[in-house]
């Protein structure tokens, strides 16, 4: 039997093509390993951490502190008896309206062994004429106010002219316009001051008049008149009774001249200043009120916190600028929370708080740096406790991590949290 040619030509023609197609299949089991290997070298890769991430800025910053605190009139008057007597029974109460040289508070009944003996009667003398004398001392006290204040308002005044021009700085003139107010208040302290000194020389004068009567019945009642328009704030005698010359009977003042009482920690005290600026908050009003400090005491006091830790305290009296809203009343020694400012520029490089950490007695962040983290030092100044002034270290438009993780490192791989 003869071979067939047709045959024989296919099959050297396929045992190549069989080789190859062995040959591949020989490195099938050695790609699918590599394959593997890298899978899991990828499985193990750390994979980006997720952080939220933030603009370093450039803009104002104000450093302020928030304190509690309350009210106080400022020119508050305590009534009480120049001489000794029998006191007739108060009718009025707390919070009862009053009128300067109008509204009795008191009435002294005299006592014939009080009244009438030649001690008495020296004392009312001398009494009268201190009396007249710290009159006439408020009297040269105003006159000196009045003349300090219209000063006072002609510089303001030109002050106010040339600032339309540009030829004040707005420094200038806002310590020309706080310097008026000063002074203004100072006129308005002067004129109580004369009116509390002629009520009291009037009063002397009552007490010298009914000293001078020696028959009983001919004596005449001593009248205290209220020596402020205002209100009674307190009354601590109302029952009748012998009263000793200068117990305290009532309280009163005027509750539109009005002033806050701060109570800072002295370490914060050290950076307030007379003028600044100020927001009463807390108040009760629907919208906060400006201020400017007046005052900050000299001497300090110990104060217990609330969890019994001792704290040396300051006062700092704080004027208020906005008058109140229409319908709403603030009394004496209403709470209130002040919002005092220590120190502000318009345009500072700042970055947030929240993105700077401790490491050392260095200020550290993490800059989001093309999906890597890298640590950067910086240096701060001013802080509000929101954002804070860099000095060094960062440029504006630069991101940095906020509330960096503790796995977080130089290098490691991150990504923005949407």
């Amino acid at each position: 039997m003869k071979p067939n040619p047709t045959t024989s030509a296919q099959t050297l023609r396929s045992a190549p093509a069989a080789r190859r197609r062995g040959a591949w299949r020989k490195y099938i089991p050695h790609t699918i390993a590599a394959a593997l290997v890298v899978a899991i070298g990828v499985a193990l890769l750390p994979s980006p951490i997720e952080v939220e991430v933030a603009q370093v800025t450039t803009g104002p910053l104000t450093v302020s502190v928030l304190e509690e605190g309350r009210t106080r009139i400022r020119h508050r008057y305590m009534v009480s008896p120049p001489v000794s007597g029998f006191l007739r029974r108060v009718e009025l109460r707390a919070g009862a309206p009053i009128k300067a040289g109008e509204t009795v508070l008191a009435v002294i009944e005299a006592e014939s062994s009080s009244f009438l003996n030649p001690r008495a009667l020296a004392e009312a003398e001398a009494r009268a004429k201190a009396a007249e004398a710290a009159r006439d001392g408020s009297e040269a006290a105003l006159e000196r106010a009045r003349a300090a204040f219209a000063q006072a308002k002609k510089d303001w005044e030109r002050a106010d002219a040339l600032r339309r021009t540009g030829a004040v700085s707005a420094q200038d003139w806002d310590a020309a316009e706080a310097h008026a107010t000063m002074l203004g208040r100072e006129q308005r302290t002067a004129e109580f001051a004369l009116q509390t000194a002629g009520h009291e020389l009037a009063q002397a004068r009552a007490t010298l008049l009914q000293a001078q009567r020696p028959p009983q019945d001919e004596a005449r009642t001593l009248t205290i008149l209220a020596p402020v328009t205002g209100f009674i704030l307190n009354v601590m005698e109302e029952s009748a009774k012998v009263v000793a010359a200068g117990m305290p009977i009532m309280e009163v003042g005027d509750v539109a001249d009005l002033e806050a009482e701060i109570e800072l920690l002295s370490t914060d005290a050290v950076g307030v200043r007379p003028g600044a600026e100020v927001s009463i908050e807390q108040w009760g009003g629907p919208r906060p009120l400006r201020g400017k400090v007046s005052v900050v005491e000299p001497g300090g006091y110990t104060k217990f916190s609330a969890l019994g830790v001792e704290e040396q305290r300051v006062k700092v009296r704080v004027d208020f600028v906005d008058p109140l809203p229409p319908g709403t009343f603030l009394g004496d020694r209403y709470r209130v929370e002040a919002r005092i400012v220590t120190w502000h520029a318009d345009s500072v490089l700042q970055v947030p708080v929240g993105a700077l950490f401790r490491r050392g007695g260095d200020w550290m962040t993490f800059l989001a740096d093309g999906g890597r983290a890298r640590l950067a030092k910086v240096g701060t100044a001013h802080m509000n406790g929101v954002q804070a002034e860099v000095t060094a270290g960062l440029r504006e438009g630069q991101s940095v991590v906020l509330h960096p993780p503790d796995v977080l490192a130089d290098g490691v791989s991150i990504k923005a949290r949407r």
